[in-house]
């Protein structure tokens, strides 16, 4: 998997992907470059076995302030139809992208987590903060819809339907405190452990069984769009998939030995 990118962090070490935007003194917003750059990075992530989990973290203190004022939201005001159009799709398969890489993805949350920022940590699969993470889906407050980037699909799945038209309506920061006890985030800890709790995170996903990691995430996604009898039958096939791979051998033989099983991914 590629780490030499241009527009955002990128760190890969012992399967884990440690990634982050990097314009700390703008508190990291993003831009088309770093747009563009994450979602191929992310759709290339499905075809990379290096790679177990992603950790999408923070930078100098914030996680990101959404889409660069002078460098996106400027130049949109001067666009045709057919040219936000484009835009607005690419911005989307960047959620696309996260949500079929594979890859259980943890975003590590501190301070400013707005607009398109917002969108990332709610695209990642388990979300970890500090007490001064704040999330605003600020759309309504630049006079535009909350419907952005999915935010209508996934939010209400997270916190609920009440909850997320509160945020998406009236474009209110939601607290730490506020968006663990509805849910949206996993766990909140303190500036100094936000790392270190992710990356455990990460390095128990990245020693468990991928592929049947990967069968979970593809079937948390799918199962949005079906009913249950569908649910159950994709389920079924998925698991009898899985129960053909090693990993599942390796689990039975080290549960008769007493044995901790060693994970391979195959």
């Amino acid at each position: 998997m590629r780490s030499d990118v241009q527009h955002f962090k990128c760190e890969i070490k012992d399967g884990i992907a440690t990634i982050a935007l990097d314009r700390p003194e703008r508190k990291n917003p993003l831009t088309f470059d770093s747009y563009a750059e994450l979602r191929d990075w992310f759709r290339d992530l499905h075809y990379d076995d290096e790679v177990k989990a992603v950790v999408f973290t923070s930078n100098g203190g914030n996680f990101s302030s959404g889409g660069d004022v002078h460098d996106i939201i400027g130049p949109l005001t001067k666009m045709t139809m057919k040219q936000l159009l484009t835009f607005t799709r690419m911005t989307g398969d960047l959620v696309k992208s996260m949500q079929n890489c594979g890859k259980p993805i943890i975003a590590a949350v501190d301070g400013i987590c707005a607009g398109a920022g917002a969108i990332i940590a709610m695209a990642s699969d388990l979300r970890v903060a500090t007490p001064e993470a704040k999330v605003a889906f600020l759309f309504n407050r630049v006079g535009l819809a909350g419907c952005d980037m999915g935010a209508c699909a996934i939010l209400p799945r997270l916190i609920g339907q009440g909850r997320a038209a509160e945020l998406l309506y009236l474009g209110r920061a939601m607290s730490a405190e506020e968006g663990h006890a509805w849910g949206f985030f996993n766990s909140v800890v303190s500036a100094d452990e936000l790392d270190a709790t992710a990356q455990k995170m990460a390095a128990r996903i990245a020693s468990g069984p991928n592929f049947a990691n990967m069968m979970t995430k593809t079937m948390l996604a799918q199962e949005w769009s079906m009913g249950l009898d569908q649910a159950i039958e994709a389920e079924a096939q998925a698991q009898a998939i899985c129960m053909q791979g090693q990993d599942f051998h390796r689990a039975y033989h080290a549960f008769v030995a007493k044995e901790k099983p060693v994970f391979e991914g195959d």
